[in-house]
């Protein structure tokens, strides 16, 4: 019986070759784009599954509040971790984690730049799953002046992975001994480093100040559910190690501090929930958000009915053709159990047909959609594992549904009124299938509008006043390598024809880098008048070279002494403060311990920058000051030149002068700014690629069912051209009911797209507003591609010869 089901099928479909064909192509495209989809969404949700005791490891943060300022930091003090081990029994392993920045390495006589360089305490590789292939990683770490390596590091400095023993020279100076090779760390990580630098040669890691954060924490519990028991109990921890400190510090004890409105809290981030529900003050990486999963994993869905949709018009659509057949398999016996068996193994095996173009078309796109998206997925035996059954289950799901309809459809026809003609087969009166072009159309439209407000928020993103100027801005990363010799390459690059202006200081508005510090009104330290901003060290020409705006007063001089104690500061630290003429007043930063005024240093406010965005778009400009000081953290050069290459080579030789041992590391800062934004741009690239999609499927059901409706009234156009009608007249006739669904559709999506990319555009402080435009665009794209669609097929029937049409009446 089930050969017969499948023999029958098959020759109805071989029957129908260009419905068939339509609905393989657009359940494959279906198919395919929703294994793409699911392929991301199953990465992102992976990050950091991959440690045995992934549920158990929490992240400890820590909240600030000074005033109206607010930080939410990922890092904590230098004492916490080993802390929280000895005063809770159920924190069974505690450890630490430090950024190192750009280092440079020695690779024979080559210096190589790293920027993956981490320290760590050696209880990192207790908690986390990161297996040794050499070494003893529970204790390589425990001695100052070693180092842990991935595997592939070690091949590429060693040519091995057997390198425990072997020495790696940091900085043409500090030699590290390699303790242990581990393997390569997964993509799917929140933070992943080539190495791991143990924390007992870095000073800092055995201070015991509890005001400072700079340390990203992890916490092992002896079970998730502590979590809970630790995090009630961290507020009273902290009040009982921090207070010493906090009077010392601020000059007041921690219940006045928080009787003051401001707060210093800590809190738990599960490990699992870093990745997409985290976005605080020092990641260690560019996290992801859990909104574009469900944003994504809506399309994959959407994507998936819209092919369904089309399976199911383009069936019931030609139910009236299948009529007689059914009329008589139930004349001749069939009952109806038979007939729905049969029409599900066609759809089923339509569905079958699709799944294999959809996997064969995965393989062959999964390296261009990698590039797209920014990922590493590779289809491994384990995840094809899961591919398999998953696949199977969406075709005899999607075969089953897509097929129902039309199964149920057409098996309830009555054989009496089938063979006597009687059976309707106007195109009008499927209210379903209307409803289900509207339902695909509306999906379109409202993918149309969503990939237009994405692309114009990240073009308003990248055309926007940021308040400073980051075209022909040459970045060397690395100055700071240049210790003493840094101000006479800043001087020598001056003589350079080309180089306009240039600025010595690690501080950048694309850098990431941040400093923070506690300043307040009056030398009280009254925190009510207290100012919480990033405070950045720069010399005097940090402002004309990155082409800031005074506001008000001036910028600093090197003629003028006093200016070692003057500061700038931006629009928005000005209107926090609320002086009526901020320039020329006082501010005030404690030295520690009691809180008269020949323990607090005093700063006087030379001039008003205006507001210079230094952070992601996503939030508002904060209060900032500017100090005046010798930072060579980088040199940023504003150049202008036709020749650009020439110009990079001859500061290229200006460095190797002054240290030919070490290499020069340098970028641009437009490019460092379109970094910090690369994770919308692919984003919108991916929602354009499935917009595209959605379109190109629903337009070959409005295709298909054009070509049907064509075909049932292919009398009746051979009638009316007899009798004078126009190809206009007939085209018009043809594509009036389909452009009234899509109008429909377009009345149904706008406002719902409308308030959906409003949402999203919330997370941004500086936004676009979304335009009457838009929506028409969206709208009358949609309108001209079901046009287009339907007038091919309807220019086709009003141009044929009417007396083929005629001739067999």
């Amino acid at each position: 019986m089930l050969k017969n089901y499948i023999k029958t099928a098959f020759r109805s479909l071989y029957k129908n070759k260009g419905f068939t064909a339509i609905n393989i192509l657009g359940l494959a495209l279906g198919l395919t784009s929703c294994l793409m989809i699911v392929l991301y969404v199953v990465d992102e949700l992976s990050y950091d599954k991959y440690n045995v005791n992934h549920q158990r490891i929490f992240r400890v943060n820590a909240d600030l509040k000074l005033g109206d300022n607010q930080v939410a930091y990922a890092v904590c003090m230098p004492p916490l971790a080993k802390t929280l081990k000895a005063e809770y029994p159920f924190v069974i392993e505690s450890a630490r984690i430090k950024a190192a920045g750009t280092t440079h390495v020695k690779k024979g006589n080559i210096t190589m730049i790293e920027n993956r360089i981490a320290f760590a305490d050696a209880s990192l590789f207790s908690m986390f799953t990161l297996p040794a292939i050499s070494g003893d990683v529970k204790t390589a770490l425990n001695n100052p002046q070693t180092v842990v390596i991935t595997a592939s590091t070690a091949k590429k400095y060693f040519n091995t992975t057997e390198a425990v023993g072997k020495t790696i020279v940091f900085n043409e100076k500090d030699n590290f001994k390699v303790t242990a090779v581990i393997k390569d760390i997964p993509q799917q990580s929140h933070f992943n480093y080539d190495f791991f630098v143990s924390l007992e040669s870095f000073p800092d890691s055995r201070s015991n100040r509890w005001l400072e954060n700079n340390y990203n924490t992890y916490v092992l519990l002896k079970n998730k559910n502590d979590a809970k028991k630790l995090e009630t109990s961290l507020s009273a921890f902290l009040k009982k190690f921090s207070g010493d400190q906090m009077q010392s510090e601020i000059g007041m004890s921690y219940a006045q501090f928080e009787k003051s409105g401001s707060y210093f809290r800590l809190n738990l981030t599960p490990l699992d929930d870093i990745h997409l529900k985290s976005a605080r003050v020092g990641e260690l990486g560019a996290n992801s958000t859990i909104q574009y999963v469900y944003i994504f994993s809506a399309i994959a869905i959407f994507i998936l009915l819209i092919a369904c949709v089309n399976f199911m018009n383009l069936s019931t659509a030609r139910s009236a053709n299948r009529a007689r057949e059914v009329g008589v398999r139930k004349v001749l016996g069939s009952s109806r159990k038979h007939l729905i068996f049969q029409f599900l193994a066609e759809s089923v095996m339509v569905t079958l047909f699709a799944a294999v173009i959809a996997v064969i078309s995965g393989m062959l796109l999964l390296p261009l959609f990698n590039q797209l998206s920014g990922k590493s997925i590779i289809l491994t035996a384990s995840s094809v594992k899961w591919i398999l059954p998953v696949l199977f289950g969406i075709v005899l799901t999607v075969g089953a549904l897509a097929g129902s309809y039309p199964a149920f459809f057409l098996s309830a026809f009555q054989p009496i009124a089938v063979l006597k003609g009687k059976l309707s087969t106007g195109f009008k009166n499927s209210f379903l299938r209307n409803f289900l072009v509207v339902f695909q159309f509306a999906i379109s439209i409202f993918l149309i509008i969503g990939t237009l407000v994405i692309y114009n928020q990240l073009n308003y993103i990248q055309t926007k006043n940021l308040g400073y100027n980051r075209n022909q801005v040459l970045i060397v990363q690395n100055a700071y390598e240049l210790n003493g010799q840094a101000s006479v390459f800043k001087q020598e690059l001056a003589k350079l024809p080309g180089v306009v202006n240039s600025t010595m200081t690690g501080f950048l508005p694309t850098s990431g880098w941040g400093n923070t510090r506690i300043f307040f009104k009056d030398a009280t330290l009254n925190q009510k008048e207290s100012l919480f901003p990033q405070t950045w060290e720069v010399d005097a020409d940090y402002i004309p070279t990155l082409g800031m705006k005074m506001a008000a007063g001036r910028n600093f001089s090197k003629e003028m002494a006093t200016d070692s104690s003057a500061i700038i500061i931006n629009e928005a630290a000005a209107k926090f403060l609320g002086f009526k003429d901020v320039v020329n007043k006082n501010l005030y930063q404690s030295l520690g311990g009691k809180t008269e005024l020949s323990n607090t240093k005093l700063y006087h406010i030379i001039g008003v920058v205006k507001d210079f965005n230094f952070r992601s778009l996503r939030q508002k400009v904060e209060p900032i000051i500017l100090t005046f000081g010798q930072n060579n953290g980088a040199l940023s050069i504003k150049v202008n030149t036709a020749n650009l290459p020439a110009l990079i080579s001859q500061i290229k030789n200006e460095w190797v002068s002054l240290s030919p041992n070490l290499q020069m590391n340098y970028s641009f800062m437009d490019q460092d700014f379109d970094a910090m934004y690369r994770s919308e741009q692919r984003v919108g690239g991916i929602f354009v690629i499935f917009t595209t999609m959605a379109i190109i499927i629903a337009c070959l059901g409005l295709f298909g069912l054009a070509a049907y409706a064509a075909e049932q009234r292919t009398k009746e156009i051979g009638i009316r051209k007899v009798l004078g009608a126009s190809v206009s007249a007939i085209v018009n006739m043809l594509s009036v009911d389909f452009i009234k669904l899509v109008v429909l559709s377009i009345i149904i999506a706008s406002p719902l797209a409308w308030y959906l990319m409003q949402k999203w555009l919330q997370d941004f402080a500086y936004r676009i507003n979304i335009q009457w435009w838009v929506l028409a665009v969206a709208g009358s794209s949609a309108l001209f591609i079901a046009f287009i669609t339907i007038s091919f097929q309807s220019v086709k029937a009003a141009l044929a010869n009417p007396v083929n049409s005629l001739k067999d009446e």
